[in-house]
């Protein structure tokens, strides 16, 4: 493994300074871009979903839990697996505490092909509390519709093919809309509260004047 170049205090500085001028435009073009994504437009989402999780069966808009906003992990886990991605199990598990996303009007869920009686061991295993759905069967019989329709599993050779993915909604009354999605490596970097809160139509929502608070603070 070659390791960097051993050199000076003075040296390190001159370089880091160097590379601050790169790190720094990259924030503000990042910005930019979170700022052009907000401006997408959106489409309404006619079927109406039906999943099942813990609590038995909900609707998409169940899924925002009263929320403004819905960001959908597609998590790969196909009906005849025995576990879910590793891969995807790895972001998961990068994901910070919900209360800091539910405080500023966003819901988070996680979404599979598999049937709920496979996720469900699945998740106790990982010891993962968030909210996990199963699309299996959701609408007209077919376990693939959700994933499907938001291009989270897509048609190879006539088999459906796993992809990771986030997808983000937004809701007006009982009116849902899809924002954004993004996948495969698209996913690099996102998981904290605020990469998660810039895919969505309304940003960084704040929460109050006094911004953040320790989880157990909130009000939901």
């Amino acid at each position: 493994m070659s390791l960097p170049e051993i050199v000076s205090r003075e040296r390190w500085r001159a370089a880091r300074a160097e590379l601050l001028l790169k790190e720094e435009a990259l924030t503000r073009a990042r910005d930019a871009l979170s700022a052009e994504r907000r401006r997408l437009p959106m489409v309404e989402v006619d079927p109406e979903y039906v999943f099942e999780g813990g609590d038995g069966k909900a609707t998409l808009l169940d899924l925002f839990d009263g929320r403004p906003q819905l960001v959908v992990h597609h998590y790969m886990f196909a009906p005849e697996w025995e576990a879910g991605c590793p891969g995807c199990a790895a972001f998961l598990d990068q994901v910070g505490h919900l209360a800091h996303l539910r405080a500023r009007g966003t819901a988070f869920a996680v979404v599979s092909r598999a049937p709920f009686t496979r996720i469900l061991p699945f998740k106790a295993r990982m010891g993962w509390t968030l909210p996990w759905y199963s699309s299996y069967h959701s609408d007209s019989g077919h376990d693939f519709d959700f994933n499907r329709d938001f291009e989270a599993t897509i048609v190879v050779d006539d088999e459906p093919v796993e992809r990771p993915g986030i997808s983000c909604f937004l809701r007006e009354h009982d009116r849902v809309f899809h924002t954004y999605s993004v996948y495969d490596r698209g996913l690099d970097g996102l998981g904290p509260t605020t990469s998660l809160l810039d895919l969505t139509a309304l940003g960084r929502v704040p929460e109050g004047s006094d911004g953040v608070r320790y989880h157990d603070e909130y009000e939901d």
